[in-house]
């Protein structure tokens, strides 16, 4: 039987500083979910249920509360990067770490390029090559922002999720005082029961690509300041101001432009400020899904780094990434690997449809947090274990209810992964 590989130092190799506080964290959290996904992910909701799209957020949420609370309470008690990749390591096997962490890697470095693809569409309304061009220039951006510091990349979040918020309640204002929404474009409150239960878990899965962004305080559990306090505080109160957001947000989209319109549409919020009569308010939206959309890759290159850095660190990855820079105290190799991934995806492939892709790689990775939060014994809890129960299973069901293409290509993912490690320490 091949032996597992050890953690090994080198060159270069190091820990990072501890610079977050309780601020800081709860903030890189709303920037990666009050990101490009509250200007997206509605959208495909509509069409898997309707109106009853609204069931399928709060379900997500549900969900999304058990996987905080048990990254929270793991990342507590593994204060250091990798998030999942870590705890399933420590709690369940090698395997099983590796597959929470592989998952992540592969399915958030797509989701960088579809955030920088759907940055450049809100910011570029020109022709697709330059499209393509601003999204590299984003990315490339980003990447030096992050190699400079932690603390850089917090204080730009904090603008970024500011100029978020005050486009979603322009948003919502302008729907409000438009004049055209109301309960008839539901079909009446009536409408949100008519979606099948496959159609309401199908968008629950779709929205959970929303809620994910949560896990990015847990992967850089290395650079916050009293991480068995803060990690617990800021998780949960980042989730819950998330899930006020949106259930706001999609209440006034479906009141605006109600689910058939949104189902069809590109750019639902735009569609649903529209379709209330405040066009006027379209190019704020515009600057809002541009700047949430940068906010969500900033902190997508943050915890894809800190993750591949913990993976290589136990060389489940090229032991070049494992580098943490002696100044900036970053994982300067892992990001400057990924700009280059993410560049090279965003200049040839259009990956905005990967919504599904994503979800159903992190729903995975979550389902492994909570089986691994379930087997930590009672001086170490901090939730009761039913929760852990719960949100394993309603992982799992998610999972398994998004799109079939999506779930091909998932299990496509994780197989080649797998199978690429077994061949690895096989030659070990």
């Amino acid at each position: 039987m091949a032996s597992e590989p050890q953690l090994r130092g080198g060159p270069g190799t190091g820990q990072l500083a501890r610079r977050l506080g309780v601020g800081d964290a709860v903030v890189i959290g709303l920037g990666s979910m009050i990101g490009a996904g509250v200007f997206a992910a509605f959208g495909p909701a509509a069409r898997a249920a309707g109106t009853g799209l609204l069931i399928g957020l709060l379900i997500a949420a549900v969900i999304a509360y058990c996987n905080a609370t048990a990254s929270a309470q793991l990342a507590a008690v593994y204060p250091t990067s990798g998030g999942t990749y870590v705890y399933g390591r420590e709690r369940l096997g090698h395997w099983w770490g590796f597959t929470a962490g592989w998952g992540f890697v592969v399915g958030k470095t797509a989701s960088c390029a579809a955030m920088a693809l759907t940055f450049a569409t809100y910011a570029v309304p020109g022709p697709w090559w330059a499209q393509r061009a601003v999204a590299v220039v984003g990315v490339v951006g980003l990447a030096a922002l992050n190699y400079r510091g932690v603390t850089k990349t917090a204080a730009l979040t904090r603008v970024l999720v500011a100029t978020s918020l005050t486009a979603l309640a322009v948003v919502v204002v302008g729907i409000a005082v438009g004049g055209r929404a109301g309960a008839a474009n539901l079909d009446g409150w009536s409408a949100l029961g008519t979606g099948d239960a496959y159609g309401v878990l199908q968008s629950g899965g779709l929205l959970f690509f929303a809620f994910a962004g949560y896990a990015r305080i847990a992967t850089m559990g290395e650079e916050v300041r009293d991480p068995q306090r803060t990690i617990p505080r800021a998780i949960p109160i980042a989730l819950f101001v998330t899930v006020g957001v949106y259930l706001v947000v999609g209440v006034a989209a479906l009141l605006a432009a109600g689910p058939h319109r949104l189902a069809t549409a590109v750019a639902p919020l735009t569609t649903a400020v529209d379709a209330a009569g405040a066009g006027v308010l379209a190019p704020v939206v515009r600057i809002g899904g541009a700047l949430a959309a940068l906010g969500a890759l900033l902190a997508l290159i943050a915890g894809v780094g800190r993750t591949s850095l913990a993976m290589a660190r136990h060389r489940d990855l090229p032991g070049w990434l494992a580098a943490v820079h002696p100044r900036h105290r970053v994982p300067h190799h892992a990001e400057i690997a990924l700009a280059v991934v993410v560049s090279l995806l965003v200049a040839t492939v259009d990956l905005r449809g990967v919504i599904g892709f994503s979800s159903f790689g992190v729903l995975i990775y979550y389902a492994i947090a909570n089986a691994s939060a379930f087997t930590q014994p009672a001086e170490q809890r901090r939730w009761p274990r039913w929760l852990n129960l719960l949100g394993a299973v309603g992982c799992l069901i998610l999972a398994a209810t998004l799109p079939w293409q999506s779930v091909v290509a998932g299990v496509v993912m994780f197989a080649v992964g797998l199978t690429g490690r077994w061949a690895l320490l096989r030659r070990r």
